[in-house]
């Protein structure tokens, strides 16, 4: 027999008024900016970056850099292990959409961008600081990130979700400050020239296990590359259109800047070999506040709260599911 657990997808526009759901994990990019006494501006601040970052990438028939704008819908996926009605949060990502003022059309955009989980905190933030703690090398326990993988292939299989009729998603995240990543000869006219590694990261491992795969591009116009999580199934380079791609790139290069200015808003661009450091000081700050110590606390409290109302209420549910075959 196999498991069902209920799912329910529900969404909420990311503008100048937003506001952070009780669910959301105040870690996340975009919750984070719309907090505190300047989060308006904020906001708006972060918006008109990508929406300038956009109109940077998309110059054709675009005279005056001002033909097109991103629309970004949170798309948040709870899920109901028990059948009790109790949901906790599954995952949450932005979806964007490009307006064309041209046209006066909207264009369906990409879903994945910014992702986030609470219990990807937990495994980060909880699991991983516990099982090294005292050890002098660090090492990863046994079946990590198993869960956590199949969680995400779930509730993107769950009729709730593929009902929205996504084409499949893709995350753009930082590359890791632990790899050396080095340029190659191949240049896609959008997501820009190629880095390539040898040695994956925690991250990259972490993702496979949710199905994803991994591509390294530096855009034109960036400063350091991206690390580009797309389906197993999916081809990266062909299945997406120029104006999506270009809406998950202006998008996530806007948070990029704001949280890690000292890669992605560095004031030297990435050479043939390219590591990045988050103790660089060449670099310049954006007009957008942000406080990156309490958002590692933040994670940590997220962590735990993953693992006192999903991990310990449900660990038999969840044990038994995840050795299901």
């Amino acid at each position: 027999m196999t498991t069902n657990f209920a799912c329910r997808v529900h969404t909420l526009d990311f503008n100048e008024n937003y506001e952070p759901a009780q669910s959301t994990r105040l870690t996340t990019n975009f919750a984070n900016l719309a907090r505190g006494e300047n989060r308006k501006q904020n906001l708006q601040n972060a918006i008109k970056m990508i929406d300038n970052r956009f109109n940077d990438l998309a110059r054709w028939d675009n005279p005056n850099a001002d033909r097109y704008s991103v629309k970004l819908e949170i798309v948040s996926i709870d899920i109901d292990v028990a059948g009790k009605g109790e949901y906790f949060s599954g995952l949450e990502w932005l979806k964007t959409y490009v307006v064309d003022h041209k046209t006066g059309k909207t264009i369906n955009g990409i879903i994945g961008n910014s992702f986030s989980s609470f219990v990807r905190d937990y495994d980060f933030s909880v699991l991983l600081l516990d099982y090294n703690k005292d050890k002098p090398e660090f090492t990863v326990p046994k079946g990590y990130g198993d869960l956590h993988g199949k969680l995400y292939k779930y509730l993107l299989d769950s009729p709730e979700y593929k009902a929205r009729g996504e084409k499949p998603p893709v995350l753009c995240l930082s590359v890791a400050t632990t790899r050396t990543y080095h340029r190659t000869t191949n240049t896609h006219p959008i997501l820009g020239v190629e880095y390539v590694q040898n040695d994956y990261s925690l991250t990259d491992e972490y993702f496979a296990k949710m199905g994803l795969k991994v591509r390294y591009f530096m855009p034109q116009g960036s400063v350091a590359p991206y690390a580009f999580y797309y389906d197993e199934t999916a081809d990266l380079l062909n299945d997406y259109t120029a104006l999506e791609l270009i809406s998950t790139i202006a998008t996530m290069e806007a948070f990029q800047k704001i949280y890690r200015p000292e890669i992605y808003n560095a004031n030297s661009v990435a050479g043939q070999t390219y590591k990045g450091s988050l103790t660089y000081d060449d670099y310049s700050l954006t007009r957008v506040d942000y406080d990156r110590v309490e958002r590692t606390q933040l994670a940590i409290k997220q962590g735990k709260l993953a693992e006192e109302q999903f991990i310990k209420p449900y660990q038999e549910i969840l044990t038994n599911w995840l050795n299901e075959k």
